[in-house]
């Protein structure tokens, strides 16, 4: 059973419990969220990747490209394994960019999940067949252009075309472009995706 620290809203530790508690009870709790990114041809792309069907939780729709809880044994550094374990790449945590920590709340069916979620952003340099998705987490990554996906976060699109590959029962990459609106993407906050897109963009525009 997976441990988690019990946070007040200021981000102080006050106890510890297992996540099925935290998510039942609504307390505050840290996640690691990292979202890659790459310029390909002088555009900029953001990748997401799918859940798979046999998640508990938001199976089948679209979310950060890497994400989890960090245990209570651990340290936000730690949650870097959270890489390697959905996408099967390797990035030691000094190749990512922190950006902060962004407060979300997912709440659905006596599921609330409060995170004090600390963002972290990678520059993807290999092809999308560098990814070896763990198909019992992930079924599939895709790609679409940062500025969609901006667009997205602030109600101006209402939907965008997603480039990529889905994992087959027989461990097949199976290509696709398909369109999608924000119901298809775990239903983190507006305030969330709205305060990621900027500090990515800013990052961005740095780069």
């Amino acid at each position: 059973m997976e441990y988690l620290e019990i946070l007040d809203q200021s981000g102080k530790k006050i106890g510890t419990a297992d996540r099925d508690t935290v998510h039942r009870e609504g307390y505050w709790h840290e996640t690691f969220h990292c979202w890659f990114v790459s310029r390909e041809n002088g555009i900029d792309y953001i990748y997401l990747q799918k859940r798979s069907h046999l998640k508990k939780d938001f199976p089948d729709l679209f979310d950060i490209t890497a994400a989890g809880h960090i245990l209570a044994e651990e340290t936000i550094q730690d949650g870097v394994r959270e890489i390697k374990e959905e996408l099967g790449i390797d990035v030691p945590i000094e190749h990512l960019t922190d950006l902060g920590v962004v407060e979300d709340i997912i709440s659905s069916n006596g599921f609330i999940d409060k995170e004090r979620a600390h963002v972290f952003l990678y520059w993807m340099e290999g092809k999308m067949d560098s990814f070896l998705l763990q198909k019992e987490e992930v079924a599939g990554i895709s790609q679409t252009p940062f500025i969609d996906f901006f667009h997205l976060c602030f109600k101006k699109k209402e939907k965008i075309t997603l480039e990529g590959f889905d994992i087959t029962e027989l461990g097949e990459q199976n290509f696709f472009a398909k369109e999608i609106s924000i119901k298809d993407i775990v239903p983190h906050q507006s305030s969330y995706f709205n305060r990621v897109a900027l500090l990515i963009e800013k990052e961005l525009k740095q780069k």
